[in-house]
């Protein structure tokens, strides 16, 4: 049997719905932020500050993820007579996640990656003067709940560095320029989303508000079940038939279909864009982004390397799947790598 894994896009979704993000020049930082750091001249003062963790675990979301997870070394923990060797395809952080579970519940998982560089679409490489070449921009939301508990769990939360709470954009008709949504402190979700829209003057106009805001609050209201009926329509089909403006096209839905599928609007279904969404608005700091301090492969990868080693798992690299082999019946007899090498498990996940 074999188990199909979609990557982690930890892209920006509502972030990147501008092609081009920049930190607001001259924002004053506020005092009460701990960490700082002081740089003295006989001219000025440079304060460097950390901005502190939002208080994420405060969520239902962050709440079933931990359990689901806790739920690996308990109640899903496999005997000695269980324990599976699990074959897991790809050293992405689907399959670097699916090992670390796996092994978290005693089984033996191996990953099988086809290059020399863990992370997928996160994964970053050095050049001959030593700088790291990363494959885009990586924000981590806290609308990930998932991510969170993960962090939490390989006790890594000081490799992310928080930023305030605001999204600012590039203004596309006015090069050079930025705006901002600002989010109140203290403000629910997802009244603290729709203040911030509202407090914008440059993005939107007025009008262009109005007409977004229908189609989006049966999202709010009925949550999932209208999420899941609107997956025939394409992003496109959907903005046209509800009458939204084309700007929100051309300002948010392609930038932020290429985050998450990395396909144009017309291309992807409205249940991918609306279920981000939905999570994004409805947790008061699942708009707030955070940075890795560092390359990817040293400050996230490794950890979980590290993690499903330690329990038991391998990690192999540069070796690329060429077939996966299967009986008459459909089920899997093992997979082929291109060097010959036949591999043969309990189970297998391509990730």
């Amino acid at each position: 049997q074999i188990m199909i894994v979609r990557n982690l896009v930890l892209s920006a979704a509502l972030a990147a719905a501008s092609t081009c993000m920049a930190f607001q020049p001259h924002a004053p930082l506020p005092s009460m932020y701990s960490n700082r750091v002081q740089r003295q001249t006989k001219s000025s003062s440079l304060s460097m500050v950390d901005f502190p963790k939002p208080n994420v675990e405060d969520t239902d979301n962050y709440r079933y993820a931990e359990a689901m997870s806790n739920s690996f070394k308990t109640t899903l923990k496999a005997t000695p007579a269980q324990k599976k060797k699990v074959a897991i395809i790809g050293g992405g952080l689907s399959g670097l996640a699916c090992a670390k579970y796996l092994s978290d519940a005693g089984h033996e998982a191996t990953i099988y990656e086809a290059r020399d560089v863990l992370g997928g679409k996160v994964s970053a490489w050095q050049d001959e003067d030593g700088d790291w070449i990363e494959t885009g921009l990586h924000i981590f939301f806290g609308a990930y709940p998932n991510v969170m508990n993960m962090f939490a769990e390989l006790d890594i939360h000081d490799h992310l560095q928080w930023k305030i709470h605001q999204m600012i954009f590039a203004m596309q008709e006015l090069p050079g320029e930025f705006t901002s949504f600002d989010f109140i402190p203290g403000i629910p979700a997802p009244f603290n989303f729709g203040l911030a829209i509202l407090m914008n003057q440059k993005m939107l106009t007025l009008g262009e508000k109005i007409q977004t805001a229908p189609p989006l609050i049966p999202m709010l209201i009925e949550g999932q079940p209208f999420i899941d009926a609107q997956d025939e329509l394409s992003v496109t089909q959907f903005m046209r038939k509800y009458g939204m403006p084309e700007r929100i096209n051309e300002e948010v839905f392609i930038a932020m279909a290429k985050a998450l599928d990395f396909i144009d609007p017309d291309k992807l279904s409205m249940t991918v864009v609306l279920t981000a969404m939905n999570r994004f608005l409805n947790e008061s700091n699942g708009l707030q982004m955070a940075f890795l301090d560092g390359n990817q492969p040293d400050r996230l990868c490794k950890p979980m390397a590290d993690h499903v080693e330690k329990a038991g798992g391998k990690i192999v690299m540069s070796s690329p799947l060429k077939e996966i082999v299967t009986a008459d019946d459909g089920s899997i007899n093992h997979l082929l790598l291109r060097s010959g090498e036949k591999i043969v498990a309990d189970e297998y996940v391509s990730a």
